[in-house]
C-alpha cells in the first residue's frame, strides 16, 4: 500500500468528542452501537449506510413483483423472464469489485450517494420498455445499484471496532436487504393495486416505479450532504490537512485478489446472499405458478424472505461476535459452517413442502438461516485484511452476485425441483470450505489460535474507551458541515 501523508499524534479532527465510546488506538472507531442514536459521525454513518442500501434494494427489486404483468404484456417466455433476472445481478458483479478499491481510497459516502442517484434514472424509465431486449438493458443498469453493499459494509467497518463490527454490519446490511421485502410488498401489493384503480394494469406497471426512483434520488443527495467518511471527518479534508494515509487503489485491489481466504468467502457468500437474491426474483413467480395466486397475494407471501432481514442478518452478526468473544475466530468459522449446512437442508425441505402452510413455514426458516449467514459472513470478512477492507468486501460481495447469476441459470434451464436440489447441493458443499480457512493472527477451525494482540483487540475497547459525552460547541458547529 502506498503511503503519502501520515496522521500526526496531535492531528486535527472534525469532532473533538463523541457520543459513543471509542478506541483512540483504532482511529477513534466506536466500541459500541446505540441504535436510537443518530449523532455524527458513527451512528449517522451507520443509519445512512443501511438507508442507502435499502434504497438500492428498492430500485433494484421494484420490478420483481411486476414480472407476471410484464411477462403478459411483452409476451415473454419463462426463460426470457429468468434471463432478465440474471442480467439484473450480473452487472453488479464487476461494479462491486471496482468500487472496493474506490471506497478504500475515497471513502463510502460519496460513492453511495452518486450510485443511488444514477440508478434512479433507469428505474424511472421502466415504463418505456417495449421488448425483451429493452427489459434486459433496463434491468442491467438498475442492477448496478446492488453495488451499494460495498459502501454499506466498508463504511461500518471504518466506523466500528472489530469487537462490534459483526453486529454493525449485520444490522446495517440486513436492514438494507429488508428493501427486497419492502419493495415486493410495497410495489406489488400496495402501490400496484392503487395505480390500477385509475388506469389499466399495463399502464400501472409502467408508471408505478416512478415512486421508488424519486425516493432513491433524494436519498442519494441527503447521504452525501449530511454524513462523514470516517470518525475524524471526510477523506478530502483530512488529505489537505495531512492527517490521512493515502491508499493506492491498485494495491488495495491486488491485496484482495491474492488473498485465498477472500475467495473462500466468495463461495460462502454466493451460497447465502446469492440464494437470497435468487429467491427475491423467484418467490413471487413460484407462488404464482405452483399455487395459482394472483400477483398481489404471491408478492405478499414472497415478501417474507426480505422482511425477515429486519432482525435476522443483525442476529447473525451478533451471534458471530458472541462466538468470537468465547472461542475467537474458530467460533466464527464453526458457526458459519453449521449455518450453511442447515440452510442446504432447508432448501431441500422447501421444495418438498406441498401444502401452503408447510411451504410458508419452511420458507420462513429457510430465509432465517440464509439471511443470518449474510451477517455471519461479514463478522469474518473485516479480519481478512484491515488494509484492504473495501476491496475484500467488494470481491466477497461480487461472489454473492455470481451466486445469484449461477442459481438463476439453474432456474432458467431446469424444472423447479432440479433447480432447488442443485442449489441445495452447492450450499451444502460450501459449508465445508469453512474448514479450509486460516486467517493470519486469528487461526482457523482445526489449527492456529488468535494471537495475543488479536485477543486484546476486543478488550481494548472495554478498558480504554472514552467516556460518553455530549458534543462540544466546536464539534457541534461542525455537525451541519
Amino acid at each position: 500500500m502506498t503511503e503519502c501523508e501520515i496522521a500526526k499524534p496531535d492531528e486535527e479532527k472534525r469532532y473533538l468528542t463523541y457520543r459513543l465510546k471509542v478506541d483512540p488506538e483504532d482511529d477513534d472507531r466506536a466500541a459500541e452501537i446505540k441504535i436510537c442514536n443518530f449523532s455524527r459521525p458513527h451512528m449517522r454513518a451507520f443509519h445512512f449506510s443501511w438507508l442507502g442500501y435499502i434504497n438500492a434494494f428498492i430500485v433494484w427489486f421494484a420490478i420483481a413483483p411486476l414480472l407476471p404483468e410484464i411477462k403478459k404484456t411483452l409476451s415473454l417466455t419463462k426463460q426470457e423472464v429468468w434471463t432478465s433476472s440474471i442480467i439484473s445481478v450480473s452487472g453488479t458483479v464487476f461494479l462491486r469489485i471496482l468500487l472496493g478499491p474506490v471506497v478504500d481510497k475515497y471513502g463510502a459516502r460519496i460513492p453511495m450517494g452518486v450510485l443511488l442517484m444514477c440508478c434512479s434514472i433507469p428505474t424511472a424509465c421502466i415504463g418505456l420498455v417495449n421488448s425483451r431486449r429493452g427489459l434486459y438493458a433496463i434491468r442491467f443498469f438498475i442492477g448496478l445499484a446492488g453495488a451499494a453493499f460495498v459502501m454499506c459494509v466498508s463504511w461500518n467497518t471504518r466506523m466500528f471496532t472489530n469487537k462490534v463490527v459483526g453486529t454493525a454490519n449485520g444490522f446495517a446490511a440486513g436492514w438494507g436487504n429488508l428493501g427486497a421485502g419492502v419493495t415486493i410488498l410495497f410495489v406489488g401489493s400496495i402501490l400496484f393495486p392503487l395505480f390500477k384503480l385509475g388506469m389499466s394494469p399495463e399502464m400501472a406497471w409502467r408508471t408505478v416505479c416512478l415512486v421508488p426512483a424519486f425516493i432513491s434520488f433524494v436519498s442519494g443527495i441527503i447521504i452525501i450532504r449530511f454524513s462523514d467518511d470516517c470518525p475524524k471527518g471526510d477523506y478530502a479534508e483530512m488529505k489537505k490537512k495531512g492527517t490521512f494515509t493515502v491508499v493506492s487503489a491498485r494495491n488495495s485491489l491486488w491485496t484482495g485478489i491474492t488473498n485465498y481466504n477472500c475467495w473462500l468467502m466468495c463461495i460462502q457468500y454466493a451460497s447465502c446472499f446469492g440464494v437470497e437474491l435468487t429467491m427475491d426474483n423467484a418467490a413471487t413467480l413460484y407462488y404464482h405458478t405452483e399455487f395459482g395466486f394472483e400477483t398481489e397475494k404471491a408478492a405478499a407471501i414472497a415478501s417474507i424472505f426480505g422482511f425477515i432481514n429486519i432482525f435476522s442478518r443483525g442476529l447473525g452478526g451478533y451471534l458471530s461476535d458472541v462466538t468470537n468473544r468465547k472461542w475467537g475466530m474458530r467460533g466464527r468459522l464453526w458457526l458459519q459452517a453449521i449455518f450453511l449446512f442447515v440452510q442446504g437442508l432447508l432448501i431441500i425441505g422447501f421444495i418438498h413442502a406441498k401444502s401452503l402452510g408447510a411451504s410458508m413455514f419452511v420458507l420462513t426458516m429457510f430465509s432465517l438461516f440464509t439471511t443470518m449467514l449474510c451477517g455471519t459472513s461479514f463478522g469474518i470478512a473485516p479480519y481478512i485484511d484491515k488494509d484492504a477492507v473495501g476491496s475484500i468486501s467488494g470481491i466477497i460481495g461480487a461472489g454473492g452476485s455470481v451466486g445469484a447469476v449461477t442459481f438463476g441459470l439453474f432456474f432458467r434451464n431446469m424444472d423447479l425441483y432440479r433447480a432447488f436440489m442443485t442449489m441445495a447441493s452447492v450450499v451444502i458443499f460450501s459449508s465445508f470450505t469453512c474448514f479450509l480457512m486460516h486467517i493470519p493472527g486469528h487461526g482457523g477451525i482445526f489449527y492456529g489460535d488468535d494471537t495475543a494482540s488479536a485477543k486484546s483487540e476486543g478488550s481494548n475497547a472495554d478498558t480504554d474507551e472514552s467516556e460518553e459525552s455530549s458534543v462540544s460547541p466546536a464539534a457541534e458547529a461542525e455537525t451541519d458541515h
